[in-house]
């Protein structure tokens, strides 16, 4: 019994501690930006790994190196904050692949990139003539930047002189027929919300979404859509 025991222990374990890493540092990790986060992506599935799985090595050890791994990244984070030189080095930086609608091809070279590799990217972008493109930096991340060339850009409210208006977040206010209270202040009191579900006919509980969008509107969705042939049927 107790050999089966000890890597259900150690698996669960593993997992309740990935889980406290990733909501400390977790956004750090799964936006793999830079170097040193996607090692330390890698590297923390290694370790996970070795931890739930590999019986062999002792579990203190593996959890004594896991906890000097996460402070060396905190520390390279921390130096990354306080000095550019140093953020330079460990987090890279942006490569120019076209400037001013041309093509650099030493830069090309130096991050092994193809033209076919840079068509893709572009067209990931909704780019499809490369003749359109006015500067184009490939990111650390991988993901490429593009401003277009004046004529290819999509006006805007401003160009085109209209009027437009501030807009805010999104906040929510009921979900899953229950009230948020934390958002409950200022305009969108409890009172509030409750009476604007009574001009509607509706309880709260009736309500699976209800949020003010970023145009100020209330938007509220009903646990029942009246849907007599909805798309998706399982």
């Amino acid at each position: 019994m107790e050999e089966f025991l000890v890597p259900i222990g150690r698996t669960l374990t593993s997992f309740v501690l990935l889980v406290f890493v990733t909501l400390v540092i977790g956004k750090h990790i799964n936006s793999h930006k830079t170097h040193f986060s996607f090692a330390l992506s890698v590297s923390i599935g290694s370790f996970i790994a070795n931890m739930g799985f590999h019986t062999n090595l002792k579990f203190m050890d593996i959890l004594i190196a896991f906890i000097a791994l996460l402070i060396l990244y905190y520390l390279c984070l921390l130096l990354s904050w306080r000095s550019r030189w140093v953020r330079k080095w460990l987090s890279g930086r942006p490569t120019v692949l076209i400037e001013n609608g041309k093509i650099l091809d030493t830069n090309m070279k130096k991050v092994k990139l193809s033209i076919d590799d840079l068509n893709q990217l572009l067209r990931e972008k909704n780019v499809f003539n490369v003749g359109e493109v006015d500067y184009a930096l490939l990111e650390v991340s991988g993901g490429l930047s593009v401003i277009k060339k004046s004529p290819f850009q999509p006006p805007t409210k401003q160009d085109l002189g209209m009027a437009y208006a501030k807009q805010s977040l999104p906040v929510e206010l009921i979900m899953d027929g229950k009230i948020i209270a934390k958002n409950t202040s200022g305009i969108y009191s409890q009172d509030w919300i409750e009476a604007e579900c009574k001009n509607r006919n509706l309880r709260v509980e009736d309500i699976y979404y209800a949020v003010i969008n970023t145009g100020g509107v209330l938007f509220i969705d009903k646990y029942e859509d009246n849907l007599s042939s909805p798309v998706d049927l399982e």
